[in-house]
């Protein structure tokens, strides 16, 4: 392997699939795919989606094995590499005003240090990426290879403000590969970071005026507020969005999506659920949201949770089973969960449900999201509480896949610390009306 490339060294190989079938194992290493020397991950989708594939595998003693494969295409081959992205992960070079990686304490795990701007994320995880780190070389390949969507942080299309927002010199002109972009019909979703005095009022005018040509390539675009943590010493002096400033927000957005829908059939332009909040103002119905294509960024999220949890509420019949359960969830959320616990309560009339916000002292109590809160926080919060025979846990809180929250707080640690039985719910409004009439015994206990 020519210098510089990595050895794309096998992790795991999912069972019944292709890869066990044909005795790939652990350890083994992964040369070539179809004669092809495979660069990254970008690659390997490539050329592993085809019907008929031939794999160079070299095994720990040297043997190299060549199979043939015939299957269904895009038919995943069951294989995990140690590393994810079969590369190194590319850190971010810019230093966003904004970033809220350099707004974290210290002494947390190192993982949470690291700032990943990476093309590559973007297409397997849905992270945004500024472009800045996306060489030509990347651009050229995500067009040949049709890998998309693509989601993009634009911040402001405006060039001299992007290189000071993200504090690189490059950022301006790295706008321009969106054209490229969108010349190769690649489909990109898009966010907008805004920050009080900077980007706002007539730069995100110009903003969503500037965004709209690329439609309908660029398929959302999400407006969020900046968040703010308690930790910003030496930063740049940010502000926090007081009510009439999310108004005006919420103004500009809804009266682009207006000409916006009228001439594209799309709403487009999309506000992060926290202005609805801030401005005191009902949250939009379900066809403004163009299919919640911008969940991810908190767009539409509480709207669906909503929606999910009347559409549960209607199929339910009630009963008169004595229930106490307890919900532990952000500033943001517990409005509307606390709505839909009382509407529960009425056709489960001896069920008590308390509705706990957790107010975020480890960040500052501007972070108001319940995918943000720490075990510590949960824990000082809830003891002395009435919490019931369950307490239930919404699954942003915690890391992908394990049961540990930001701080390394784990459920286990919860429940031992409260002595109560914790559960973690999954995101929809229907997981969370049956979590709170399950019976006692539930699947994801922590025991």
């Amino acid at each position: 392997m020519s210098a510089g490339k990595h050895e794309h060294i096998i992790k795991s190989v999912l069972p019944g699939s292709i890869a066990e079938e044909l005795e790939i194992e652990a350890g083994d290493k992964l040369i070539a795919v179809n004669n092809c020397e495979i660069e990254d991950v970008f690659d390997y989708h490539y050329y592993t989606n085809e019907e008929e594939l031939v794999l160079l595998i070299e095994k720990p003693d040297g043997e190299e094995w060549e199979l043939e494969i015939e299957k269904e295409y895009e038919e995943d081959l069951g294989i995990e590499f140690e590393q994810g992205l079969m590369d190194e992960y590319r850190s971010c070079r810019n230093r966003c005003m904004f970033c809220f990686i350099d707004q974290m304490p210290e002494g947390m795990r190192d993982t949470l240090y690291f700032k990943d701007d990476d093309s590559r994320l973007s297409f397997l995880q849905g992270n945004y990426v500024t472009l800045t780190n996306m060489s030509d070389h990347d651009i050229e390949r995500i067009v040949r290879y049709h890998l998309e969507p693509i989601n993009i942080s634009f911040h402001t299309t405006n060039p001299e403000l992007r290189c000071r927002m993200l504090h690189n010199r490059f950022a301006g002109e790295a706008l321009k590969k969106v054209d490229r972009l969108c010349e190769g019909g690649i489909l990109m979703n898009g966010q907008i970071v805004l920050c009080k005095g900077i980007n706002d009022g007539e730069e995100l005018e110009r903003s969503i005026r500037d965004l709209t040509k690329y439609i309908p390539c660029l398929q959302s675009v999400s407006v969020v507020p900046v968040g703010l943590t308690r930790y910003r010493e030496g930063l740049y002096p940010l502000e926090p969005f007081q009510k009439e400033d999310a108004r005006k927000v919420l103004e500009t957005i809804h009266g682009w999506q207006e000409r916006i829908y009228e001439e594209y059939g799309t709403h487009f332009i999309h506000a992060g659920d926290e202005w609805y909040i801030l401005a005191g103002e009902e949250l939009p119905g379900e066809e403004r949201y163009d299919g919640y294509l911008q969940l991810e960024n908190g767009v539409g999220m509480l709207r669906l949770l909503e929606d999910e949890f009347q559409e549960a509420y209607e199929g339910a019949k009630g009963d008169e089973k004595v229930r106490e359960v307890s919900i532990a969830t952000g500033l943001l959320a517990a409005p509307y969960i606390r709505r839909m616990a009382k509407r529960l309560t009425a056709r489960y009339p001896k069920t008590k449900i308390h509705v706990y916000p957790i107010r975020n002292d480890f960040f500052g109590e501007l972070i108001t999201v319940s995918g943000l809160i720490t075990g510590q926080d949960l824990i000082t919060q809830l003891k002395g509480q009435e919490l019931g025979e369950k307490l239930l846990l919404p699954c942003n809180m915690f890391r992908s896949g394990e049961e540990v929250f930001l701080d390394d707080v784990t459920l286990g640690e919860v429940k031992e610390a409260l002595q109560v039985r914790a559960y973690i719910v999954k995101s929809s409004g229907r997981d969370l009306m049956e979590a709170i009439i399950a019976d006692s015994v539930y699947s994801n206990e922590s025991r």
